[in-house]
């Protein structure tokens, strides 16, 4: 989900790169480890799924019949689809209703995670009273970076008295000057901090910084970068870039924000012909484990863009899709259709039975989400 139509100081165990020496502390494995084993193969598979949920005034009822679904399926993640203005107030109106899709596990308690597109500009879902109207990224990044790092705390403390506890942002694509706004994803909407990678890695960072300051976890898309294409995944059915690969500069942009705290890593939905022309990105083990995870050292959550309604994956079955980018390493698989999580979720359980390397990774994405949920407050062990 490129969000590019307008859809109106910590420790490195919590941040996303591999610790360099200790093990993580042993209450936090026994936590995790005893929920993990206690689970169903449905409620494992279901906290591998974030789910579109649309907020709209006046559609509570119709709300309250997705959650009721998404429910029934476990789902652990949800995304909020505007355009809302009616204000922080009654976000968390929605976000308490959203917080019945926490899970109970033997004495444990697992909440959801709750995430938004709030980038700033012509993508900010959520508004109204209680939240900023911000500024586009291009415009952010013409501030410092420790004006940025302060204001990106304001706005995430508006976000977390919403009960909202991940952003789909920063955007950490680049986009050169030559290109500008004929980048339909990014340029197109000044979705970019800036024409460099080394402005775009201060700016990323200092907005991850600010998140984390008010305990909101961040995002950084759209891996290995959607710069320097000119197709919109989300409305072109096959966008291809020929130039990034494993060794450019622009993934240093990405590596610097993984060093800042981000522990999630949005992969795109274009095909890289330098780094596997034979995959798009998210379904590509050679953009996942290679260039993300063995490259830069990544061991947070991998998230999917969009594969619910993007049109570059509109040729494969909604169900191959899920499975496909799980086998490529993937932990997090987005949808902002929620009607497709049924079959979603079902194709994995059942592919499932028959397929022990992906029940191992099914475990180990559950691992990583886990790690994460309980970073952010989510989950609450009986220690």
């Amino acid at each position: 989900m490129t969000g590019a139509s307008p859809r109106q100081g910590t420790t490195q165990a919590e941040q996303g790169t591999r610790p360099s020496s200790a093990a993580p502390r042993p209450s936090t494995t026994t936590c995790l480890d005893r929920i993990s084993s206690r689970m169903t193969p449905a409620q494992k598979v279901g906290q591998l799924f974030v789910a579109g949920v649309r907020v709209r005034p006046g559609r509570e009822g119709t709300m309250a019949e997705s959650l009721g679904a998404l429910g029934n399926h476990h789902v652990g993640s949800v995304i909020l689809m505007g355009p809302n203005d009616a204000g922080a107030s009654a976000i968390k109106a929605v976000t308490e209703r959203v917080g019945l899709l926490g899970q109970t596990v033997g004495e444990n308690r697992i909440a959801p995670l709750v995430s938004t597109d709030q980038e700033g500009g012509q993508v900010q879902p959520l508004r109204g009273p209680g939240f900023t109207d911000l500024p586009t990224a291009l415009d952010q990044g013409s501030w410092s970076e420790q004006r940025l790092r302060r204001k990106a705390a304001e706005w995430a403390a508006e976000l977390h008295g919403a009960g909202i506890n991940l952003d789909l942002a920063p955007v950490a694509d680049v986009v050169s000057s030559d290109m500008g706004r004929a980048n339909g994803p990014i340029g197109r909407y000044d979705r970019q901090f800036g024409n460099t990678a080394e402005t775009v890695s201060g700016h990323s960072a200092a907005f991850i910084k600010g998140f984390r300051q008010a305990g909101v976890l961040t995002t950084l898309k759209h891996f290995p970068g959607l710069g320097g294409v000119r197709g919109n995944t989300d409305t072109s059915p096959q966008v291809t870039d020929t130039v990034v690969g494993r060794d450019s500069r622009d993934l240093s942009v990405f590596r610097e924000g993984i060093a800042a705290g981000a522990r999630f890593v949005m992969v795109s939905l274009a095909t890289y012909t330098r780094i596997d022309p034979a995959h798009q990105a998210v379904f590509s083990p050679d953009v996942i484990e290679g260039a993300l995870r063995k490259d830069l050292g990544f061991d947070g959550v991998v998230i999917s863009d969009d594969l619910g309604n993007a049109a570059a994956v509109q040729s494969m079955p909604p169900t191959r899709r899920a499975l496909a980018f799980l086998r490529a390493g993937g932990d997090l698989v987005l949808t902002v259709n929620a009607d497709h999580i049924p079959a979603m979720t079902s194709a994995v359980l059942n592919a499932e039975h028959d397929d022990p390397a992906l029940r191992a990774h099914v475990e180990a994405s559950l691992r990583r989400i886990l790690a994460a949920k309980r970073a952010a407050g989510l989950v609450h062990c009986a220690d």
